[in-house]
């Protein structure tokens, strides 16, 4: 029988997992440059990137942080945009038919191929970073919080029809709380688009200066062949990107993880 102890004894070893298995693939990497004699320019070693990150810490931190701000903003206009037009969507079809082609065009057009013409037409360089982020993690929110306003019960639209609600009431008390398990998927997935966004939209700008990023630093260290700082950058991007992740699968977990299935486990 599984009690409460084994399913706590269970969640404690899985957590030891997730937490030794960084840490091996760290202990491997060190003693693989090590054995190997292999040069800091081709593949640093794990203390030489942490040295490089505390060396260069002002530079990356300060572009560490421009970065999670455009990211961050990113997600949020995704968040708010697509709740709303995947609203407006659902209670105007016509609306719907006359913008969704739009939105899978952006959705498909690479954000390479944007980030330069933008540039031609917007004077600042973070609106540009900021649009293109955007772009890239608006969709997903759109799609699925589309998807899961549809999801609602037939029988609570009859009881609504019923109760005579009309389509702002409907939205409210019914497909909303309906939606928010696919609106939440859809947040999780562009959590680390908006960050891979932001990234690739500023390696295309090639914006340089005080005022830019952690991949304006990575192309600088490419240039100067500084790969320990290379290293360091991309380092801070992923942790980045996975605090987001854990961030919004806490988020996730604290708004539904009581009654929706798929966090039920065992």
């Amino acid at each position: 029988m599984n009690t409460p102890a084994d399913r706590s004894l269970g969640a404690a070893s899985g957590k030891g997992l997730a937490l030794i298995t960084p840490l091996l693939l760290v202990f491997l990497w060190e003693a693989l440059v090590w054995v190997a004699e292999i040069p800091a320019y081709t593949l640093p070693a794990p203390s030489r990137v942490l040295q490089a990150l505390v060396l260069d810490h002002q530079s990356l931190m300060l572009s560490w942080w421009f970065t999670l701000r455009i990211t961050l903003g990113a997600l949020a206009l995704a968040c708010l945009g697509g709740l709303l037009v995947a609203s407006g969507f659902v209670l105007l079809p016509a609306l719907e038919r006359a913008f969704l082609p739009v939105a899978v065009v952006l959705q498909v057009t690479p954000i390479v191929a944007i980030a330069p013409l933008l540039l031609i037409y917007i004077d600042s360089t973070t609106a540009v970073l900021l649009l293109c982020a955007w772009i890239v993690a608006f969709f997903p929110v759109l799609s699925n919080t589309v998807q899961g306003l549809r999801a609602a019960d037939p029988l609570l639209h009859d009881l609504f029809t019923l109760c005579r609600a009309n389509g702002l009431q409907r939205l409210q008390w019914l497909r909303l709380p309906a939606a928010l398990p696919d609106f939440l998927a859809g947040l999780r997935v562009s959590g680390g688009l908006a960050l891979i966004g932001a990234v690739t939209a500023e390696m295309v700008a090639g914006a340089a200066g005080r005022e830019t990023g952690l991949a304006s630093r990575i192309l600088e260290a490419s240039f100067r062949t500084e790969t320990p700082k290379m290293f360091a950058a991309l380092m801070l991007l992923v942790l980045t990107g996975v605090a987001i992740h854990l961030l919004l699968e806490a988020l996730s977990r604290r708004l539904i993880g009581r009654w929706h299935p798929s966090f039920r486990k065992g």
